[in-house]
């Protein structure tokens, strides 16, 4: 509260309470709201880490299937030459 109200009706003792409990109020809700975000941004990073694992996962196989390819070619050269 400002101080016109204090001046204007009782003792500090009377509104400190009050706005010490809506300042706490406001520290939960701002706490609350910055947990929510760091979870979003925590979600996204997870779906990026997801979405990159496959990227490397289809590169892996990529190159296993090409070895393989490249095995079974030269298996087939040596049994037609």
């Amino acid at each position: 509260m400002s101080g016109a109200q204090r001046r204007a009706g009782g003792s500090r003792f009377l509104y400190e309470p009050f706005e010490a409990a809506l300042r706490i109020e406001a520290h939960e809700r701002i706490t609350d709201e910055r947990w929510q975000a760091l979870e979003r941004r925590l979600n996204a990073i997870e779906s990026m880490l997801e979405r990159l694992e496959r990227r490397l996962w289809l590169a892996v196989f990529g190159v296993v299937g090409f070895v393989l390819t490249q095995g079974v070619y030269a298996l087939l050269r040596m049994g037609a030459g």
